[in-house]
């Protein structure tokens, strides 16, 4: 499933995120101007519904999931970062370097334990149920050993995660609730001025992906993971964010869960004129990466003559696109540029 579920078409090009790992003096912990990691302002957020209050900015931060870390890392907070867990993708491009300076404590969800042998300060995570009952451990239990534990505020935002799976939205997610969790983190961490700019050149690669085009004639489905049960993307996360940037439909726009499993019959029936595939490297489902995903189309008689399969309609994205990241902006990107160039928009 997507949660326990972050690429690249052949002729796609991806203009590769700023990094902030080479800022100057001037915004660099400890300088003036900037609350660096010696100081002893607290910051508090009201984030998903808890307090989270940290006393002066972490030096030993574990990030459980991606999402965080690739916008810790695009921070240029390596050198403050204990370790990372639960990855669908190869890092993003540009943070290969300093991703390798921070221990990996495991490729899914780590013990409780193996996260406080890292002697934590500060926990993010991309969503609630990481820090949940049968995830690596609840805030509260973070918290009671004083460590402050962060829940990236877009999976929360408007949707319910109270029942299975992975949530349902009760309103369209927006990109800017990824900007505040930038912005969120470069607080905590005494550095502003980085999430602004992050945020900054976030915005103008979305201006200028989603400059001019019309895609309000195209139908779009999103397939996460799984060949026998596939989740496919509803009406409201981050899937949502793409399509709603470009102007396009969603063909399963009428269901408010994030991940809903749909039969093929049904995907069949619906027939996308353009199938946005996560290209994952992970092994926890069936048909994770793209090569197994077009296989299992091109050959199942009930897929293989859907229009998108049958004109090779592929647009190949990570699976940390189709989660709200910083690579949602990624995923605009993408399929922006591959719609334009199957002719389906200006």
């Amino acid at each position: 499933m997507p949660i326990a579920r972050s690429a690249r078409p052949a002729a796609l090009f991806v203009s590769g995120l700023v990094l902030l790992t080479g800022c100057g003096a001037a915004d660099s912990p400890g300088s003036p101007g900037s609350r660096g990691a010696g100081s002893a302002t607290a910051v508090t957020l009201d984030d998903c519904g808890h307090t989270v209050r940290v006393e002066s900015p972490p030096r030993r931060a574990v990030s459980l999931n991606q999402g965080t870390t690739e916008i810790l890392l695009s921070l240029g907070l390596a050198d403050r970062m204990a370790g990372t867990a639960t990855w669908t993708d190869p890092v993003m491009k540009g943070l290969e370097k300093a991703n390798a300076k921070v221990r990996r404590i495991a490729d899914s969800n780590p013990s409780f334990e193996r996260v406080l042998d890292a002697d934590p300060d500060f926990v993010a995570a991309s969503f609630e149920s990481t820090l949940g009952k049968g995830g690596v451990a609840t805030r509260d239990q973070f918290e009671k050993l004083g460590v402050p534990a962060y829940v990236s505020p877009s999976d929360c935002a408007g949707k319910d995660n109270t029942g299975d799976g992975d949530g349902a939205r009760r309103k369209p997610l927006g990109i800017d609730a990824v900007y505040g969790e930038i912005r969120d983190l470069a607080e905590v961490f005494g550095v502003p001025e980085r999430g602004d700019k992050l945020v900054s050149e976030l915005q103008r690669r979305m201006k200028k992906a989603t400059s001019g085009i019309d895609a309000s004639d195209v139908s779009l489905l999103y397939w996460f993971a799984n060949a026998q049960s596939p989740y496919m993307a509803g009406c409201c996360g981050a899937p949502g964010i793409i399509t709603r940037e470009l102007g396009a439909k969603n063909v399963f726009d009428d269901t408010h869960e994030e991940w809903p499993q749909i039969n093929w019959e049904t995907v069949a029936d619906r027939d996308p004129d353009v199938l946005v595939i996560g290209d994952l490297t992970r092994k926890s489902q069936t048909a994770e990466s793209a090569k197994k995903k077009i296989e299992f189309l091109e050959s199942d008689p009930v897929t293989r003559n859907m229009t998108a399969v049958r004109k090779k309609r592929y647009v190949l994205v990570s699976g940390q696109a189709l989660n709200p990241t910083i690579r949602t902006v990624e995923g605009v990107e993408q399929v922006a540029s591959a719609l334009r160039e199957f002719g389906l928009a200006g």
